[in-house]
């Protein structure tokens, strides 16, 4: 192993990423190049995200080989990997041990990358990355160059990082694996907490125990974000103002949500107060927020343009996270009317034969859950506006052996909120198999009409079978299934 400790972002002259072609990694490579530091890297396979890197300097093979260290044109100064993905006896990795070059994590990197800067990290279960880069729009459009790096591509930035001129920097705190605990955040946004991973974590009181670790790091002065509609982030937000969380010196703790959620725990002071809120029938929706934890207290307009209220939520966490490091309001709230969204978070694919195709990365319950309700949302809405109706018919690959068998009833019950449903079998990623288990022990408790579907290639007829004109079909997962929105737009657009 080696002696060297790597304690600056300027010690960085020449890094190699295994991975690189990752979304977190690829956001670490973009930033690296933009400071001057010359980038090599690996990957399994050939992507756009590799095309990309390539194009901005990065030297980059496909396939894990020892020489791959050296495409830099010399030894690099650390080599950068996710040790949750990549395997201990990766050939790079083992040439790097023999060499003594030292390893790092992505997020040790992040953290290096963060030093001087005013850090606002977004964490939680569900809705990271949204929130990130509602947050990111909204200082840009207030005028700051944030730099920042989001676990998903900005449609409008077509990036997912990005080295600023300001001083602020706001990234996606990832909990998978307990790595956001390398982050000191001056300002710490929790959306909620409910229990994954535990592959990792092995237990639900471990899951919640890491995010008080998290609130934990939150410097000095700064501010801890909590949604109080959330039962695991309320709870935090108790802890935090009781004592029973350990906090830096002179941390505000600020809550956000509807007024039964601030008033369920009046001990949290108040950050953001929601008076109101309204759908769109387009799609998206609208409130009056009084955001109390700012000077003046102002009253403004958040406008989200994906459909949901978790979206609006999460819109202004974003407004309030924005503001507390110095932006203006009305340049926030601008900013997030203006988001148009991050690949794979209800993003459209287009309308054939009258049925509107949409594809998200949700792969836990709650997130289904969330999504198939602003789905519906945004149907009823329509309907209202038009008298046009129709039904929501979901498409869900189910992400990993372990969680669909934690899930599987939950799964099945948010599932249920469709009209109707084409369940695909498992994508196990870096698990393997478990004999006997497959999709069905979520089907068997749907209470919807839903096709099981073992052949990926059927899927697209199935749908085409089910769906008709005013219907809205969502792909839903983190694994293969985006690649299946295209393909059903090109079945639908078929003569039948």
């Amino acid at each position: 192993m080696s002696d060297v400790t790597i304690s600056s972002a300027a010690q960085l002259h020449r890094v190699h990423m295994v991975g690189i072609g990752g979304a977190g990694m690829s956001g670490i490579a973009r930033i690296l190049l933009d400071r001057g530091v010359k980038v090599s890297g690996s990957d399994m396979k050939e992507s756009r995200v590799v095309l990309a890197l390539r194009a901005a300097g990065a030297r980059i093979e496909v396939g894990h080989r020892a020489g791959n260290l050296m495409l830099s044109g010399g030894t690099p100064d650390a080599v950068v990997t996710s040790f949750a993905a990549i395997p201990e006896d990766n050939p790079e990795l083992v040439a790097a041990r023999e060499q003594g070059i030292p390893l790092l994590r992505r997020s040790d990197v992040l953290a290096l990358l963060m030093v001087d800067r005013r850090a606002v990290l977004l964490a939680g279960t569900h809705g990271k990355t949204s929130t990130t880069s509602m947050t990111v729009v909204g200082l840009q459009s207030a005028g700051l160059d944030p730099s920042f790096a989001i676990g998903g591509q900005l449609n409008r930035a077509g990036t997912n990082a990005h080295h600023g001129t300001g001083d602020v920097f706001v990234a996606e705190a990832d909990e998978s694996d307990g790595s956001f605990l390398s982050y000191s955040p001056e300002v710490a946004v929790v959306t909620n907490i409910e229990a994954d991973h535990l592959d990792f974590y092995g237990t639900e009181e471990a899951y919640h125990r890491v995010f008080s670790e998290f609130a934990g790091r939150v410097v000095p002065g700064g501010a801890l974000v909590l949604c109080l509609e959330d039962p695991g982030a309320a709870a935090l937000a108790e802890g935090a103002v009781d004592g029973s969380v350990e906090l830096a010196g002179g941390v505000r703790v600020l809550g956000y949500g509807t007024p039964e959620a601030l008033a369920a725990h009046p001990g949290v002071p108040v950050g953001a107060e929601i008076l109101s809120f309204a759908a769109d029938p387009e799609g998206g929706s609208r409130a009056r927020v009084r955001f109390a934890g700012l000077p003046e207290a102002p009253v403004e307009t958040v406008v989200v343009r994906t459909p949901g209220r978790h979206m609006l939520l999460n819109g202004t966490a974003a407004v309030l996270a924005g503001c507390l490091v110095g932006a203006d309001p009305d340049g926030m709230t601008a900013g997030v009317a203006d988001f148009d969204g991050v690949r794979r978070r209800f993003e459209y694919h287009g309308t054939a034969a009258g049925v509107e195709v949409y594809d998200d990365y949700a792969h836990h319950p709650t997130e289904v859950r969330a999504v198939i309700t602003a789905a519906r949302e945004k149907v009823a809405a329509r309907a209202e506006a038009t008298g046009r109706s129709g039904r929501v018919i979901a498409v869900f690959q189910p992400h990993l052996y372990s969680r669909t068998m934690r899930f599987a009833g939950e799964f099945a019950g948010a599932l249920s909120l469709a009209d109707a449903a084409v369940v695909l079998d498992i994508y196990g990623a870096r698990e393997d198999p478990v004999e006997g288990v497959d999709s069905r022990i979520i089907t068997g408790r749907m209470t919807v009409p839903v096709v099981y579907e073992p052949r990926f290639s059927d899927v697209p007829d199935r749908v085409a079978e089910l769906a008709g004109p005013g219907d809205l079909v969502l792909t839903l997962g983190a694994g293969t299934v985006t690649m299946l929105a295209d393909e059903i737009l090109h079945r639908l657009s078929e003569p039948r």
